[in-house]
């Protein structure tokens, strides 16, 4: 069986980019291959979709649940609010944010559409500094209490918000975050060098220091495999990465690969799961293949010596 250190499948291109038959097949494919978590949110996919709002990820989701008795109880579903637009395309001035009703309302949309009375973890999508952190920890921390939710997470936040949330909670007495969602993979850009989605949000070795030594607390990081910027030619990676480090860490990464037969995907999706960092990296996934290349790096070792030289490498 999967566990929470394996790979997460990214829905976000069900029901748009990927069709409903397709999408399906992916999900099918992803569970038979021992796979566990499944990651989606409220606003999956709006700027894909014709209406400009969200939704048909999560739809996708529950109607191939409907269609699969007793899928529910084998597999973990992971969802978020906070960042759905409130009118068509109307990201990121006017969206629902994290104040107490847009997210009982988020939840129970989410839900309704996942066709299922909970979820194993709920996410704060994005941050929201104009509703007062105690509102949005509070209400978050309800639904965990009234069993809708399992487990809680912030993504997208920085690490010091994501503090004092907890701190919050444990003086309520409430569930707080117990994951983290950012992006990070083994390439890293230059600080302060704008990435083209401006919406992502990067770790830095801060927030792993921060995960890694905090109890109870782990990371999950998208964008992993740099939307296919390490084996695509037709997806260059972003200017942000072009510096000598970039350079540095290709070749280290090739030896490795070659030494062990993989792909770079494979030693990059091991690489994030074998650290001293409890890691889960999201995988977001168009075909067939993209799954089993991605399943496969569970079972790839890399030696304490090779993984030595990917870190040095910079």
């Amino acid at each position: 069986m999967a566990t929470e250190n394996s790979i997460v499948l990214g829905a976000l291109a069900f029901g748009t980019r990927v069709d409903e038959a397709q999408s399906m097949d992916l999900l099918d494919q992803f569970t038979e291959l021992g796979g566990e978590w499944i990651d989606t949110a409220n606003n999956y996919s709006w700027w894909l979709h014709d209406s400009g709002l969200g939704g048909q990820s999560e739809a996708i989701i529950g109607r191939w649940l409907a269609k699969r008795p007793g899928m529910r109880e084998r597999i973990k579903l992971s969802t978020k609010g906070g960042a759905e637009p409130t009118v068509p395309n109307g990201y990121p001035d006017h969206v629902e944010g994290l104040s107490g009703p847009a997210l009982r309302n988020a939840l129970a949309g989410s839900l309704e559409r996942l066709q299922t009375d909970r979820v194993d973890l709920y996410w704060t999508h994005i941050e929201d500094r104009t509703v007062p952190l105690e509102e949005t920890v509070e209400t978050v921390g309800g639904f965990v209490a009234d069993g809708r939710v399992a487990r809680l997470g912030a993504s997208n936040h920085p690490a010091w918000r994501v503090a004092q949330s907890r701190a919050h909670a444990a003086q309520r007495g409430l569930a707080g975050y117990t994951t983290m969602q950012l992006r990070w993979s083994y390439l890293q850009p230059l600080p302060g060098v704008a990435l083209p989605e401006s919406g992502h949000v990067h770790a830095s070795p801060e927030t792993l220091d921060y995960i890694t030594h905090t109890d109870g607390l782990r990371l999950w990081v998208y964008n992993a495999l740099l939307n296919g910027g390490y084996t695509r030619p037709d997806r260059p990676l972003p200017d942000a990465y072009d510096h000598p480090g970039t350079a540095r860490r290709l070749a280290v990464l090739d030896e490795v690969a070659r030494e062990l037969g993989a792909t770079r995907n494979q030693v990059v999706l091991a690489w994030l799961i074998g650290g001293k960092a409890p890691i889960s990296p999201l995988v977001g996934v168009t075909t067939a293949a993209q799954i089993s290349e991605a399943m496969s790096a569970r079972d790839l070792e890399i030696s304490a010596q090779q993984r030595a030289r990917l870190d040095a490498a910079a």
